[in-house]
């Protein structure tokens, strides 16, 4: 008996001891460590690395940067199902143990006595939380020390739904996701709440592993380890024995998702994430920034659409250069040839395609994906062999003559289905569309497909804008006193001007000459000779100086005659905001696409304080302040009326299909076809379309503004035209409208064949017999002076 009382003693006593040098230890270790261990206030202050996400006018996502994906969701948005499968999975004592679960960290020490090896980490999520947040990596004791004190000082710092929303929202789970809103929109494309018992434990099964049990690089590897998840969830009572067995045979639905990007808007994109690096520098990719444009999706993916439309008819005129590359279709090798026209890509819609066989009128193809297809003749004959921009080859009569076993080609899926042979466009374009009311861009595409070539014309390519140009100076002429009943001879003329490296002789697209021309005709019908003598007329130096009212800068225009024919420079989305100034009664707006930007908690860092036009029809928020008036109300209404008659009988009478009375607009061609545009608006949109090549070649005989470009801009307009309500112009009390001759320009007293309605500045009004002549609203008798110039 004394034997067991002094053995129990010395139990006691060693016990005692041991548990006070653990206690001096720990101290000691403590007291070692404190200093070195972080401050947890940095925790409530901790700015997860979200990505940059940039969204329309409407909060629909464009587009992300950043190399980590990451969805922040609060603790009590995480569905039970979801906690419960991270609880059974990494730590299910967590709302027990105090920071650190002795148990577990007793049963990593054991497995380490027994089998040398570190098997077990026995860490908590605390313990997880501050090796995330805090430490790194790193597999040594020292640091498994100091993770074990700051667990236990967030412990006693932190509640528990604050610690494991931490965890929740921090934690790597493979394909670039960290949290686990994240994960499950990259691995089911799935809101967290959506997920069901299977696609929950299969994600709450990756933080041991992510890359080697990660469902779609390893399936085998991510089944067991769903296994184990869904085993534990089964042994904690988070689930029912059925509810374990159904989600145990679920198959793997996992496949990786993109965002949910709302529509394709890369040229936008790129102009937003370099303006922030700007403002930001590199760290904006994950400082979580939220970015509103003012970008309308839908208007946006019409755009995309309309532009794409155009080249490849443009493309299709111009002739067949014959297939993208060949591949061998030797027996055996399939694999390896969809692996090779895969790399090809998809460019502006258009998949790429291997022609497999050809029969007389069809040919067999197969796409990047193993599925095949076939191109019927209705498809295929077009392909007239390109000769050069102005010429094609004879039409094909069989396939044969178009294609051959293993070209690779361009598919376009046509109406119904329907497969057509297509090519990249060497021609490229830019479409861009604002509101008139505030300068907010609406729609911006800048080519055919941003992979292909990330040049943005729609606001890098200073290309002349042509014809599309006459507006502005026509203003001008209006402002000085002209009248649309004032007559310009259009008839040949000589200039001599050392600008222009000699004896210029100018011509009209026609290569005809009109005589006697009103302003209003020569101007919807685009005559490049009464341009130059009305510019001639009025002065260079006063054009210069008026049409800067329309945000040119002289820089970029030409101190000599040509100016009249549009041969300085402009970017289409400078285009787009001098037309605005007609389109929204003559005020002058800049054109912006950042609304506001936001930090991860919502607070605004920025928003736009745009000049707004008081009047226009197109305002869509109330933020902003009022925009310059630059030309008056009765000049604006007058132009008005003749850029209406430009689509009703001018050269973009085309235009008069979409059957509204409301659209207004001018063409422009430069030398050689250069460049083709249209410039036209309603009262809620103004947008400009552009076609041109890169490399400064002619666009080809006939390639107008009327055929290259304006079919761009209708099928951009004739899919918005229906929500938006059709428009007249009110008459402002400062115009007088009567009947003039169309021959003389002379007012007339009645109606009749060779007369119209006119419109005139009250003081510029003439009367009958009497022409008003520019300059001070004074007036000869018809037919005196010389009213030609």
């Amino acid at each position: 008996m004394k034997l067991l009382l002094r053995l129990t003693k010395a139990v006691v006593v060693l016990g005692v001891t041991f548990a006070l040098f653990a206690v001096v230890a720990a101290a000691g270790a403590y007291y070692y460590f404190a200093p070195q261990l972080p401050d947890i206030d940095r925790l409530q202050e901790v700015r997860l690395q979200v990505p940059l996400r940039i969204f329309d006018a409407s909060g629909q996502l464009l587009a992300e940067f950043g190399d980590q994906r990451r969805i922040p969701v609060p603790y009590n948005e995480v569905p039970p199902l979801v906690i419960d499968a991270f609880l059974a999975a990494e730590d299910d004592r967590f709302f027990q143990h105090p920071g650190v679960d002795w148990q577990g960290l007793a049963r990593a020490v054991w497995a380490l006595a027994a089998t040398g090896e570190r098997r077990q980490g026995g860490s908590t999520i605390t313990m997880q939380v501050a090796r995330n947040f805090f430490l790194t990596p790193e597999k040594t004791y020292t640091r498994k020390l100091i993770e074990i004190l700051l667990a236990l000082k967030i412990e006693a710092e932190l509640d528990k739904d604050e610690i494991l929303e931490l965890y929740l929202n921090k934690i790597y789970l493979g394909q670039r996701a960290y949290g686990v809103a994240a994960a499950a929109q990259i691995y089911y494309g799935l809101p967290l709440s959506e997920l069901n018992l299977a696609q929950a434990a299969m994600i709450a099964g990756l933080p041991k592993a992510p890359s080697r049990d990660n469902p779609v690089s390893n399936a085998e590897r991510a089944i067991a380890r769903r296994a184990y998840v869904l085993g534990r969830m089964l042994a904690t009572g988070a689930i029912d024995r059925a509810a374990h067995d159904d989600a145990l045979r679920a198959p793997i639905t996992a496949q990786l998702h993109s965002p949910p990007i709302a529509v394709e808007a890369h040229y936008v994109a790129e102009l937003v994430r370099s303006e922030l690096v700007e403002r930001f520098g590199e760290d904006l990719y994950s400082l979580g920034l939220n970015v509103y444009t003012t970008i309308d999706a839908r208007m946006q993916d019409t755009a995309n659409r309309a532009l794409r439309r155009a080249l490849l008819e443009y493309d299709r005129r111009h002739g067949w250069r014959g297939p993208e590359g060949t591949l061998e279709l030797a027996a055996g090798d399939e694999a390896e040839r969809l692996a090779a026209l895969a790399e090809y890509g998809v460019r502006g819609g258009l998949q790429p395609a291997l022609v497999v066989s050809v029969q007389k009128q069809s040919a067999e193809v197969v796409f990047g994906d193993g599925k095949a297809g076939t191109i019927e003749w209705e498809g295929l004959s077009w392909a007239q062999p390109y000769r050069s921009e102005n010429f094609v080859g004879p039409a094909p009569k069989t396939a044969s003559d178009v294609l051959e076993s293993g070209d690779v080609v361009r598919v376009e899926t046509g109406e119904g289905g329907a497969l057509v042979l297509a090519q990249l466009p060497e021609v490229q374009g830019a479409l861009v569309a604002l509101d008139p009311a505030s300068g907010g861009v609406r729609a911006l595409v800048g080519g055919f497909d941003f992979f292909g070539s990330k040049f943005n014309r729609a606001v890098q390519a200073e290309r002349q804008p042509g014809s599309g140009f006459k507006p502005f100076l026509y203003t001008a002429a209006l402002d000085r006193g002209y009248t649309p009943a004032t007559l310009i001879n259009d008839a040949p003329i000589v200039i001599d001007d050392v600008s222009l490296e000699g004896a210029w002789r100018p011509q009209n697209y026609s290569r005809k000459f009109f005589g006697p021309t009103r302003l209003r005709e020569a101007l919807y019908r685009s005559r490049n000779l009464v341009s130059i003598r009305l510019l001639r007329d009025i002065g260079i130096d006063y054009a210069l100086d008026y049409v800067q009212r329309f945000g040119f800068d002289a820089g970029q225009l030409p101190r000599n005659l040509s100016l009249a024919l549009g041969s300085g420079v402009a970017t289409p989305l400078q285009m787009a905001r001098a037309y605005s100034v007609f389109a929204n009664g003559g005020y002058l707006v800049d054109s912006y696409f950042i609304e506001r930007i936001e930090d991860s908690n919502g607070a605004v860092l920025f928003e736009a304080d745009p000049a707004r036009a008081p009047s226009a029809a197109g305002a869509r928020s109330s933020n902003g302040h009022p925009a310059e008036r630059v030309v008056s109300e009765d000049t604006v209404y007058i132009v008005r009326s003749i850029l209406a008659d430009v689509v009703q009988r001018g050269t973009a009478r085309k235009a008069s299909a979409l059957g509204r009375k409301d659209l207004r607009g001018k063409t422009g061609t430069t030398n050689d076809q250069m460049d083709a545009w249209f410039n036209g608006f309603n009262d809620r949109l103004v947008a400009t379309a552009w076609v041109g090549f890169d490399q400064m070649k002619p666009l080809g005989r006939r390639e107008a503004g009327g055929v290259a470009a304006l079919p761009m801009w209708m099928y951009f307009f004739e899919e918005l035209l229906a929500d938006i309500p059709e428009t007249e112009d009110p008459v402002p009390p400062g115009i007088v409208r009567m009947r003039v001759d169309t021959r003389s320009g002379e007012p007339v007293a009645g109606g009749g064949a060779g007369t119209e309605w006119e419109y005139f500045r009250r003081d510029f009004v003439p009367t009958p017999g009497r022409r008003a002549t520019p300059g001070g609203g004074q007036t000869v008798p018809a037919g005196g002076g010389d009213p030609l110039f």
